[in-house]
């Protein structure tokens, strides 16, 4: 678990943790791991002085999500790591159930959780995640009503890092999260840099979590837009095939022009204030990826070097699960 200045959450999410078991109601065996990007509001003693079991590593400041999940991927033991965040809470079978996710194939490095709202726990926040053509991502199912729908065998692109487990021997291979994008779309990038190289996601609709969206920085923060912005630029760029690429301009386009008539995080940004203010961290992110990507375009040779899915395949794969263009930053 990665924390930065949320104690209550964290205090529930740990707890929740506390009461996983086995499919026979026995303690399921496991260790956890709290990485605290520097909180100040008494997280690092909450767990020291409740948690005594957890262990628990500080960083004197915010190095972001991707670094802090590497230095606990790093010290963790064992051959299957999962990853839950601070504002989530997972249902007692959650561990067991994304285990039996990974038993049989070698192949399957990851598995999905099937995550519903935390204050409405009878909707669905994400079971997997889907990648638009221009590189940004959203759940899959997001505000859908839970009837079901996800709970029958499901082919899922990869997990959301909300809550997901992987493969130690896939981290070993392909690498851990890029430290570059800090936080947003770097689940996202993980598994599809995965798929790549070959390997699988599972989905475990029976490892349920409830989460509450957006808590980390706010729907409304122009930062957390500014961040999901950038990285799905360096995202495309580090992973997207070429004949994708290129048309990045003309994808974005047609969300951009799809989303005033879709209910997503635009709301969050009320009145002609709101709007400038989404558009300034719009701008501001363009410019940031443009400044990078030079760097992202290097990594892409590294990815190739892994690489089990050819071009043309791998165009395949992301235009047939690409939705349709829909939310502007829905995540």
């Amino acid at each position: 678990m990665v924390n930065w200045n949320r104690c209550e959450l964290l205090r529930e999410c740990l707890v929740s943790i506390e009461k996983q078991v086995t499919s026979a109601g026995s303690p399921f065996p496991s260790e956890t791991i709290v990485v605290d990007n520097g909180s100040e509001d008494g997280s690092p003693e909450l767990v020291i002085s409740e948690f005594p079991a957890v262990r628990l590593i500080r960083n004197r400041s915010n190095r972001g999500f991707c670094a802090a999940n590497n230095q606990g991927i790093a010290a963790a033991r064992g051959e299957r790591i999962a990853l839950l965040n601070n504002d989530a809470v997972a249902d007692p079978l959650w561990l067991a159930e994304l285990c039996g996710a990974l038993d049989g194939a070698e192949t399957v490095g990851m598995a999905a959780s099937k995550i519903v709202q935390y204050e409405a726990p009878d909707r669905i926040d994400k079971a997997g995640h889907i990648l638009y053509l221009d590189g940004q991502n959203r759940g899959r199912g997001t505000g859908e009503a839970d009837e079901g729908q996800y709970d029958g065998p499901l082919e899922v692109g990869w997990p959301d890092g909300c809550a997901a487990m992987y493969r130690r021997a896939m981290l070993q291979q392909i690498g851990g999260f890029d430290e570059d994008l800090f936080a947003y779309a770097d689940d996202a990038e993980l598994g599809l840099r995965a798929r790549i190289a070959g390997w699988r996601c599972a989905y475990a609709p029976g490892a349920v979590v409830r989460h509450r969206r957006g808590a980390t920085l706010g729907r409304g923060n122009p930062e957390r837009v500014f961040l999901i912005e950038r990285n799905r630029i360096l995202l495309a760029a580090k992973l997207f095939p070429w004949r994708l690429l290129v048309l990045n301009p003309y994808y974005f386009g047609r969300r951009l022009w799809a989303a005033p008539r879709q209910s997503g995080d635009m709301a969050a940004f009320p009145g002609w204030g709101g709007k400038l203010a989404l558009a300034a961290a719009v701008v501001r992110a363009d410019l940031a990826a443009l400044w990078l990507l030079p760097k992202f375009l290097a990594k892409r040779r590294e990815v190739r070097r892994l690489a089990r899915l050819r071009g043309r395949e791998l165009a395949d794969l992301l235009r047939r699960e690409a939705p349709a263009p829909a939310l502007m930053y829905g995540q």
